[in-house]
C-alpha cells in the first residue's frame, strides 16, 4: 500500500531494506563494518545503508519505505505483544498453517521398517564393523 502511495512498483529493495531492518534490531549487539571504513552495530546498518544509496546519487525514498514498513513489522510482532497489555495483532492466516505447518503425529502410525530405529544405517554399520563378512 505504501507502494502505491509512494508510485513506486517494483518492491524488491524496499523488501530487502524492511528484511534487513528487522534482522538488525533482532540482533542489536552484533558488530558490523562497512568497507572497513566504519564500524558500527547492527541496528545502525538500515542506516549506513540509506547513506551509501544517498552518496551514490540514489533516490532515499525506497529505503525509507523499506525502514518505516520494518519498524511498523517489527514494532507489531516483536515489541507491542510484550507490552502490559498488549497482543500479538499479525497472525498467520489458518490455510497458510495448514499447508505448511508439519502434521500432528498420529499415535496409531506404524512406520515402515526401513523407518523404524533398529534399521538405521548408523546400527547397521556397527553391525557390520562386529561381525565383518
Amino acid at each position: 500500500l505504501f507502494g502505491l502511495f509512494a508510485s513506486l512498483f517494483f518492491l524488491g529493495q524496499a523488501f530487502t531494506i524492511m528484511l534487513v531492518y528487522v534482522w538488525s534490531r533482532r540482533n542489536p549487539y552484533i558488530r558490523m563494518n562497512f568497507f572497513g571504513l566504519l564500524n558500527f552495530q547492527a541496528p545502525f546498518l538500515p542506516w549506513v545503508l540509506m547513506g551509501f544509496s544517498l552518496l551514490l546519487g540514489n533516490s532515499i525514498i525506497i529505503d525509507l519505505l523499506g525502514i518505516a514498513v520494518g519498524h511498523i513489522y517489527y514494532f507489531l510482532e516483536d515489541v507491542f505483544p510484550n507490552q502490559p497489555g498488549g497482543k500479538k495483532l499479525l497472525l498467520t492466516p489458518s490455510f497458510l498453517k495448514m499447508v505448511f505447518d508439519t502434521p500432528e503425529e498420529d499415535p496409531n502410525y506404524n512406520p515402515l521398517p526401513e523407518d523404524r530405529p533398529e534399521h538405521q544405517p548408523r546400527d547397521r554399520d556397527q553391525h557390520e564393523q562386529q561381525h565383518p563378512q
